[in-house]
């Protein structure tokens, strides 16, 4: 049998196979954050397709950090209850899963949390939502820091089997490591260290908070794709050899944010992406999008090359691999060859939530996923995730 389907251990948490399903935002839950009966059943049949540890889409840790409309929210105790139930249903369906932690940061839209969103430095604009952040003073990001230890613990009080902090994409912990958007020149910035210190302290206190048998895991960027440099693999490396000092039982590797659209490769759906935005904004859109298509040409695993950089430096911590991940053969050999030890995808869950019994049996050997990216773009017009092949309704 392929290693893929051997059982594996991301610290005490024994998966029953090397597939992980990576934190994907479904814009499926309550304006005010909580779950709906359409989560919980996305996540009951991605649990029956027998992956082996499901991470929904990153939770909100503070009411300054939610980065999407329908995104699930974690900041108070009366969200305990929601998320409960969806770890009863995953697990009820042999499944095991992880809650993803997650600050917006700069790209945190105004239009969602009424003031201008924060950040580690107030520079620039957001090259999505145009809205030009604020600099976190020393209070705030005290205040941070605390609200994903609290939601870590929350997390634990709903039965999660492990915690993961986003630090990728663009967001708040990506932005504080990266030396494009962290300019600062106190404690919090002006070097590696400085720039590494506030998800130093989050995993510090998550740490001190979660029992041993509760992994702790950190998805980071090893490229930004920023106009000016910011995250490199050898960053990355250097970050990622840490964070395993520290005690994270696992790194997933992933890239891009708000400046590109390299998160995700293939297609850059234009029409459905500039529905989303205001009318003034549209023509100039278009232009951006139809120079980036040709970049953004779908590679297979996208991030392997930065991964193996990243890799040596953790030891014997296990890498958790996203990105352009389709054959399955590719996948068995990217694990026998130790450039990673498990396998996440997104985009080909959302077509086939049952991907991963299929190849277990047999019955295909790649996902039917063709990168049309229709499915991130209907998240922008605040749509529920699920696969628009053939079109986005009323787009």
């Amino acid at each position: 049998m392929s290693r893929l389907f051997e059982p594996a251990y991301i610290g005490k948490m024994e998966l029953k196979n090397r597939f992980i399903h990576s934190a994907t935002h479904e814009v499926m839950s309550t304006d005010d954050g909580h779950i709906t009966e359409d989560l919980i059943r996305r996540y009951k049949n991605l649990a029956k397709g027998e992956i082996g540890l499901i991470i929904p889409g990153h939770l909100c840790v503070h009411p300054l950090g939610q980065g999407h409309h329908g995104q699930t929210s974690i900041y108070t105790d009366d969200m305990i209850p929601g998320l409960k139930r969806l770890v009863e249903t995953v697990h009820e369906n042999g499944g095991k899963i992880a809650f993803q932690l997650n600050h917006g940061g700069r790209q945190t839209p105004k239009q969602l949390i009424g003031e201008a969103p924060v950040a580690p430095t107030g520079r620039g604009r957001d090259p999505v939502s145009m809205n030009k952040p604020r600099q976190m003073d020393e209070a705030l990001i005290e205040e941070t820091i605390e609200a994903f230890a609290a939601a870590a613990v929350r997390a634990v009080e709903a039965g999660a089997d492990a915690v993961q902090i986003h630090a990728a994409h663009g967001y708040l912990n990506s932005e504080f490591l990266s030396p494009f958007f962290n300019k600062r020149k106190d404690q919090w910035g002006g070097s590696n260290e400085n720039r590494f210190r506030f998800i130093r302290e989050i995993i510090t206190r998550i740490k001190s908070r979660l029992p041993d048998d509760k992994p702790l895991l950190v998805k980071m960027n090893t490229f930004d794709y920023t106009p000016m440099k910011g995250m490199t693999p050898e960053l990355a490396g250097l970050y990622a050899k840490w964070m395993v000092e520290l005690g994270v039982e696992a790194v997933e590797v992933s890239s891009g944010s708000y400046y590109t659209f390299h998160t995700i490769r293939g297609d850059i759906p234009v029409a459905e992406l500039t529905a989303a935005m205001p009318a003034w904004r549209r023509p100039l859109a278009k232009i951006v999008f139809g120079l980036l298509k040709k970049g953004n040409t779908f590679k297979d695993a996208y991030n392997l090359e930065a991964a193996r950089t990243v890799k040596p430096q953790m030891d014997k911590t296990p890498l958790i691999l996203v990105g352009g991940m389709r054959k399955l053969s590719q996948m068995e050999e990217v694990v026998a060859n130790g450039d990673a030890d498990f396998i996440s995808m997104s985009r080909p869950f959302i077509r086939e939530p049952f991907l991963v019994k299929k190849f277990r049996e047999g019955k295909t050997g790649e996902s039917s996923c063709i990168s049309c990216n229709k499915c991130f773009a209907a998240m922008f017009n605040d749509m529920p995730v699920r696969c628009y092949k053939n079109g986005i309704p009323g787009l």
